[in-house]
């Protein structure tokens, strides 16, 4: 599978939280061929399942991404915007940005706000309309955006924007392209509204009643510069070993697991433990009487940013690591 080419046709699509029909549609193309059955639930999650008579096992990577959302139009024909997710307003300045209905426009920060102390109500996205009207013939509010920045390789390291988490959507994939002969009843779960409260992995994990859950997400390095130690795992490090974030403790047998089958088939790998943030592993692991769950992270400098970095080493072994997983016998 081509990482950049696939990253691009997700990245492509329109997929905020609470608007992941684009992505679960391109998604359904892409994974239909290796999968036993394809359904959506009411949450809008994508749940493909690859029949077998082992235990059942749950991958889950979400689909959706930060953005902003539209709250007011001012009368310069400018607009206002709260969050969706985690947007952070000292990452945003002149980051442009693209609508569902494809009208772009270029986030700015207002000329009084003060650098030292930027918020998100300093903010507001320019579109080129004159005035009021003419804005809210081209967006209305409620219409959400998203980043319309590139992407792209940089040696053996790929930018892109919504690495979190399309990129652990493409690791899904290439783990179904690799899987072989597998006695496991698999469900690999593209999930809705992680970004606003791990919503559609609650649901999901709920209706299938796994044995195990393994969350794919993107997780924070240690190797930016100043890093002050809250992320264990680096960049060209190998599959991040998911040990504990703030919504989860993985369970001991789960981590040793994926610790013994990344040493038995040679995949690089190393531990993953992060001070803050959290993963689908946190909805999952509390699903109805417990479910033994664990996490399988892509290192990521730069997360929630408009242009997000990963190493094509570490998502290749995490694909490795996956697949072996679901190949087990456990």
């Amino acid at each position: 599978m081509d990482i950049l080419k696939t990253l691009q046709t997700l990245n492509a699509c329109h997929g905020p939280s609470g608007d992941e029909a684009e992505v679960a549609s391109a998604l359904e193309k892409l994974a239909m061929p290796f999968a036993d059955e394809c359904r959506r639930d009411a949450m809008g999650n994508l749940i493909f399942h690859k029949k077998g008579n082992g235990p059942k096992i749950m991958f889950a990577a979400h689909m959706d991404s930060i953005g902003c959302m539209v709250t007011h139009i001012e009368k310069d024909g400018f607009l206002r915007f709260c969050k969706v997710g985690g947007l952070h307003a000292g990452d945003l300045s002149a980051t442009p940005v693209r609508f569902k209905n494809g009208v772009r426009g270029v986030i700015c920060v207002q000329k009084s706000a003060d650098p030292k102390d930027l918020r998100l109500d300093d903010l507001y996205i320019d579109i080129g309309a004159h005035d009021a009207e003419e804005a809210a013939a081209m967006v209305q509010v409620g219409d959400t955006a998203v980043y319309d920045t590139a992407v792209y390789r940089a040696g053996d390291r790929l930018i892109s924007p919504y690495m979190d988490d399309r990129i652990a959507c493409v690791i899904l994939l290439m783990a179904l392209e690799q899987l072989q002969q597998c006695s496991n009843d698999l469900y690999f779960v593209f999930t809705s509204q992680e970004e606003v409260g791990l919503r559609g992995a609650k649901t999901a994990a709920y209706g299938i009643d796994p044995d195990y859950g393994i969350a794919v997400d993107v997780t924070g390095t240690d190797d930016e510069m100043g890093s002050k130690h809250t992320a264990s795992s680096k960049l060209g490090g190998g599959a991040a070993i998911k040990v504990m974030d703030s919504s989860v403790i993985c369970h001991p047998q789960v981590v040793s697991r994926l610790k013994h089958l990344a040493a038995e088939r040679g995949i690089p790998a190393q531990m993953d433990i992060i001070q803050a943030g959290g993963t689908d592993a946190g909805a999952i692991h509390t699903t109805r009487i417990g479910v033994l769950t664990g996490g399988v992270s892509v290192p990521c400098r730069y997360i929630h940013t408009p242009q997000e970095m990963v190493d094509r080493g570490d998502v290749e072994a995490c694909a490795r690591l996956i697949a072996a997983f679901a190949e087990a016998q456990i």
